[in-house]
């Protein structure tokens, strides 16, 4: 799978462009805040229906406009498809497949599967649990849509359940049925996600291992340790045991929306242990794994999205990187970088086909 053509009218600073890109490697140079990142983004958008930075599309908008437009025509298992993305101020985004609006966005995921790679994932280490939920959310999602309707199942349900207990704490007379009704269905969709979590980071850890020792040159070893509360006990007798400090509390305690990830490098928390470089490499290696489990899952490449990645690298691990991305088994990546000497050790002597790209303000300049 490919991108073939992006169109862009006021994606953030990128007021008005359409670029055709190589099937393969596509680099894009320029200095910091002239629109590398957003381009990466915008190819983000089109798969996720939101950005990866942005958490609402207001904020994706171009300051000056009240309008953005975004088109991207694939190639994909030997067919074109067509994605059309338009967002007015104020109003619910508009979001087409072949000419064709979706009836609900959570049908879009997974048609065009893409792993992200940049500065920003260092929130999975430095952030709560919740970004690091939200990694996993985002990846088995790309892969199973019964995975991702039991998600939106389950948060909806958690809501409710809150509120019901919210009601109880402001004087409601406490149900315990409609309380039970709630908590039957979180039984049923908590088990399942988190049967489907535990099965993909089981499967995730000797790739990202691997990964991590090719760009390391095997110096440390690392580790991603799966956290949860159904690890020893039913999601039944979680709710069970709770049901006095969540009428306390007025909301759920317990349940697969506490799960965490303990990301570590050698025996300790890489949150207190690693240095900037190898926090960078635990980052990538992860991504790479991620980019892998998807190819054996979908049957094709993904499309990889490499931003800004070799800073604060040493020149070790710069060059286990230009090499691994330098191979034929990605596909069609898209890098950014401020430092032309990275991207021509990539493309040099590369038999692969590529473009280069030199951004300055929110446009193409050759």
């Amino acid at each position: 799978m490919y991108l073939d053509n992006l169109s862009l009218i006021n994606y953030k600073n990128i007021l008005d462009l359409e670029v055709n890109f190589s099937p393969k490697i596509n680099c894009f140079i320029g200095n910091n805040g002239v629109g590398k990142t957003n381009l990466l983004d915008a190819v983000y958008y089109l798969s996720f229906c939101k950005s990866y930075f942005s958490s609402t599309d207001q904020q994706n908008i171009n300051h000056d406009a009240q309008f953005m437009v975004l088109e991207g025509k694939y190639h994909r298992l030997e067919m074109e498809e067509l994605v059309y993305c338009g967002v007015k101020r104020g109003q619910k985004k508009n979001f087409k497949r072949n000419k064709k609006e979706y009836k609900k966005l959570s049908e879009h995921i997974g048609l065009l599967p893409i792993v992200m790679v940049s500065p920003a994932d260092s929130r999975l280490i430095t952030d709560g649990s919740e970004e690091r939920r939200k990694y996993m959310d985002s990846v088995i999602s790309q892969y199973d849509r019964k995975y991702l309707e039991d998600l939106i199942r389950y948060n909806r349900v958690v809501q409710q359940r809150n509120k019901l207990l919210k009601d109880f704490g402001a004087g409601t007379k406490f149900d315990e049925d409609t309380l039970s009704i709630w908590d039957e269905q979180m039984k049923v969709l908590g088990a399942a996600i988190y049967a489907k979590r535990k099965d993909y980071l089981n499967k995730l850890m000797p790739v990202f291992q691997e990964y991590y020792a090719i760009i390391s040159q095997g110096n440390e070893s690392v580790s991603l340790e799966y956290k949860s509360q159904l690890h020893d006990h039913s999601m039944g007798n979680l709710l069970a045991n709770a049901r006095w400090k969540d009428q306390v509390m007025q909301y759920t305690t317990v349940g697969i929306h506490k799960d965490d990830l303990e990301l570590n490098l050698g025996n300790f928390p890489i949150k207190k242990m690693g240095s900037q470089g190898q926090i960078k490499t635990y980052l990538i290696a992860l991504k790479l794994a991620q980019f892998e489990f998807i190819k054996q899952i979908a049957n094709f490449n993904p499309i990889l999205l490499l931003d800004d990645i070799f800073d604060k690298l040493d020149s070790s691990r710069v060059e286990q990187i230009v090499k691994l991305v330098s191979e034929e088994r990605f596909g069609q990546i898209f890098i950014s970088d401020t430092n032309r000497d990275h991207l021509d050790n990539i493309l040099s002597g590369n038999a692969l086909e590529y473009q280069l790209f030199v951004i300055d303000k929110g446009g193409i300049i050759n």
